[in-house]
């Protein structure tokens, strides 16, 4: 795995941001169901936000004020979560209220190299689909 990016000084995701219907709803699903801490909070109402950190100095940006997504028409085609077990992180969301939408199963990404991995999908109880990622090479 490389770190840095030279031309940017630095490089990789600071924070992802979404924009949800029910706000006190995802910041408990995602601190309390997956363990997220909160590192900054800010504004009323459909004008609050808030950074939580995903557990390695990444993080999720929620903010209030957000559409329910229609249907099968999510705001975000989806997010990752790195993990160092698929299977325990995809319990632990559906424990949370997550629903699955694709069981633990190790896939071969037919790039090159070929990676190995193993990852799971759920939807969260707000609506995002998060993926749960597991490797050993990225």
């Amino acid at each position: 795995m490389s770190h840095g990016n030279a031309k940017i000084g630095g490089g990789g995701f600071h924070h992802v941001a979404i924009k949800v219907a029910r706000f006190d709803e995802a910041v408990r699903f995602y601190t309390e169901g997956l363990g997220f801490t909160r590192k900054a909070v800010w504004g009323e109402g459909d004008d609050r936000g808030t950074l939580l950190d995903t557990g390695d100095g990444n993080y999720l940006e929620i903010f209030a004020g957000g559409l329910e997504a229609a249907g099968d028409h999510p705001r975000i085609f989806h997010f990752a979560l790195r993990t160092t077990d698929t299977d325990a992180a995809h319990a632990v969301a559906l424990a949370a209220g997550a629903v699955e939408t694709m069981a633990p199963k190790d896939v071969v990404i037919p790039s090159t190299p070929p990676i190995p991995i193993r990852i799971s999908f759920v939807r969260t109880p707000t609506g995002e689909s998060v993926e749960f990622f597991q490797n050993a090479l990225t």
